[in-house]
C-alpha cells in the first residue's frame, strides 16, 4: 500500500503544530536559556507528530472543524513529549530522534559551558531533562485550555485536562513501573498478557485518549459513551498498541540511522516484549542460556547482541510479533464501521496500516 497521502497529510499538520509550539505565548516563561533550549531539544529534532494528527482527525472524522482543534493537538505532542524524556532517563537512553537525548545533550554542555566534572555532568543533565518535562506537562495543560476561547464547551476542555492528567498519566506510570521491574523478573514468571498490558499502558492509552478527545471535541459534547466517540477510541488504542508491537519489532531488526535511536537497546536494559517471550519459551537450552546472559547486560558486546536478535529471528518471535500487530489492525477497522465516509476516516484507516508498516 502507497502512503504518499497519509504522509502529505502528516506532514502538513505536523507543520501546523511545530509552527503553533514554535509561536507559542507560554513560551518567554521558559527560563533560563538551558530550560528554553531544553524544551524544545526534541520539537526541532523532528518526531512524526502522529498522536496530534490522530486527534485531528478523529475531530474531522465526526463532522469537527480541526483547525480550531490546534491546540489540542499541540498538548498531546507536549504531553507525549515529556513522557519520553522522562523515560529517556530511566532507560538510559543517549539518542533520540537522530539527535542527543536531552539528559545527554545537558550533560555535555554542563561540561563545555560550566566546567562541571564527569560525575556532576551527569546530575546536570538528568536534572535538567526533569525539569524540561515538568515544564511541558504544565505547558500541555495551559494549551488545552484554550480550547475555551474557540467555542469549545469549557465544562467539555476541563473533562479532557482532567482525563489526561488523572486517567492517562496512571496508566502511563503504571506502565512504566512494570517496565522497570519486569527486566527483574524471570521470562518464565511472566505471561503474554501481562506484557501486553504493559504495552496498552505505556502506548495504546495514550492513542485511545486521541481518539476519544478528538472526537468529543469534533461533536463538543460531553458524552464520552457517544457511540462516534466510543468506535474511534477503541479503534485507535488499538492501533496504538499494534504501534507499540511494531516499535519492538524495529529495535530488533530495523536500521538505527532510520529509526534515529540505539537498535538493541531493549535488549540491553533487559525489556521482556513479545519477541523474547514467545522466542524463549520456543528456545532450546543452549539458546536460552544466550539470551539471559545478553538480556538486561548493559556491557552485551555488538557480536552478543547480533546472536540474540538472529536467535529472535529463527525462532519466529520477530513474525510472531508481526502477526499479532497486524491482528490488532485488522480487529481495529471494524470499530470505524459506523463512522460516515469521509475523508479523515479513510485517514485513519490509512494511519491504522502505517502503524504497521512504518520503518522508523
Amino acid at each position: 500500500m502507497g502512503y504518499e497521502m497519509l504522509i502529505k497529510e502528516l506532514l502538513i499538520r505536523k507543520e501546523k503544530i511545530q509552527d503553533y509550539l514554535l509561536n507559542n505565548r507560554y513560551n518567554k516563561a521558559f527560563r533560563p536559556q538551558h530550560i528554553y533550549d531544553s524544551v524544545y531539544s526534541y520539537l526541532k529534532h523532528g518526531g512524526k507528530a502522529l498522536r496530534p494528527s490522530v486527534l485531528l482527525f478523529s475531530c474531522g472524522a465526526v463532522g469537527g472543524d480541526e483547525d480550531k482543534m490546534i491546540p489540542a493537538g499541540a498538548a498531546v505532542e507536549i504531553f507525549h513529549t515529556w513522557t519520553i524524556v522522562h523515560d529517556d532517563i530511566i532507560d538510559r537512553d543517549d539518542k533520540r530522534r537522530g539527535g542527543l537525548t536531552i539528559h545527554e545533550e545537558f550533560r555535555q554542555k554542563s561540561i563545555k559551558e560550566l566546567g562541571y566534572n564527569d560525575q556532576d555532568a551527569v546530575h546536570y543533565g538528568i536534572s535538567i531533562a526533569i525539569l524540561a518535562g515538568d515544564i511541558m506537562q504544565g505547558w500541555a495543560v495551559a494549551m488545552m485550555s484554550e480550547l475555551a476561547q474557540n467555542g469549545v464547551d469549557p465544562a467539555l476542555v476541563l473533562y479532557l485536562i482532567g482525563d489526561s492528567e488523572i486517567r492517562v498519566q496512571a496508566e502511563l506510570v503504571e506502565g512504566q513501573v512494570y517496565d522497570i521491574q519486569y527486566p527483574r523478573v524471570s521470562i518464565e514468571s511472566l505471561n503474554e498478557e501481562q506484557i501486553m498490558n504493559v504495552m496498552w499502558k505505556k502506548t495504546g492509552v495514550l492513542y485511545e485518549y486521541c481518539g476519544k478527545a478528538g472526537a468529543m471535541l469534533g461533536l463538543n459534547t460531553l458524552d464520552d459513551q457517544h457511540e462516534f466517540v466510543k468506535a474511534i477510541s477503541d479503534f485507535t488504542g488499538k492501533c496504538g498498541t499494534a504501534f507499540q508491537l511494531q516499535d519492538d519489532i524495529l529495535g530488533v531488526i530495523g536500521d538505527e540511522k532510520t529509526l534515529g535511536k540505539p537498535v538493541g537497546s531493549d535488549i540491553r536494559e533487559g525489556k521482556k516484549t513479545i519477541i523474547f517471550h514467545y522466542s524463549f519459551n520456543n528456545a532450546n537450552d543452549r539458546q536460552k542460556d544466550i539470551m539471559l546472559k545478553t538480556l538486561g547486560n548493559q556491557q552485551a558486546s555488538e557480536s552478543a547482541i547480533n546472536e540474540v536478535k538472529k536467535i529472535l529471528l529463527d525462532l519466529g518471535g520477530v513474525e510472531y510479533t508481526k502477526q499479532l500487530a497486524k491482528s490488532y489492525i485488522e480487529n481495529s477497522i471494524s470499530h470505524l464501521d459506523i463512522v460516515p465516509k469521509s475523508k479523515y476516516r479513510d485517514l485513519l484507516l490509512m494511519w491504522a496500516d502505517y502503524m504497521i508498516e512504518r520503518e522508523f
